[in-house]
């Protein structure tokens, strides 16, 4: 297994992790040009990084099992402590349940302490219990309420 940051040419298989999920199905579109244009956006803003897990087919060819997007973010609240905010976490259907969600998070931990991070964060869907019993094994609290809001 290779973590790597990925490349534009990974898009159309995050993507397709994106979709196999029960929320995603709903709410990814088919379209690839509106996603390769927010991978260029987030190339360009520095902090902000698509990794993937690329398993390798023992042929020198891969495959992307398993994707999360990892912001690095400066403040001024918690005594100016910077945090990672980790979010589309993404396994393959058939390696769920393998040891590489864990493997995922100990990966993005990481590079969190690497950029300067005390504090990891994330958010996940309330129709996701399953993913909140994972979060909780791995030591994060569910120690907020999140907002969001559509803007036109």
């Amino acid at each position: 297994m290779i973590w790597r940051e990925a490349s534009r040419e990974d898009v159309p298989a995050v993507v397709a992790l994106l979709r196999d999920d029960m929320l995603g199905a709903t709410r990814e579109g088919e379209e690839i040009a509106p996603y390769l244009a927010a991978f260029d956006r987030m190339a360009a803003e520095g902090a902000n990084r698509l990794i993937v897990a690329e398993e390798s087919d023992g042929n020198g060819g891969g495959r992307i099992v398993a994707t999360y997007q990892i912001t690095f973010i400066s403040g001024l609240s918690l005594r100016a402590t910077r945090r990672a905010q980790v979010e589309s976490i993404r396994v393959a259907t058939d390696r769920r349940g393998s040891g590489l969600g864990a493997a995922l998070m100990a990966d993005a931990e990481a590079r969190a302490r690497a950029a300067g991070c005390r504090l990891m964060q994330l958010t996940t869907n309330r129709a996701r219990p399953r993913a909140h019993a994972f979060y909780e094994r791995l030591g994060f609290t569910a120690s907020h309420i999140g907002y969001k809001r559509e803007l036109d």
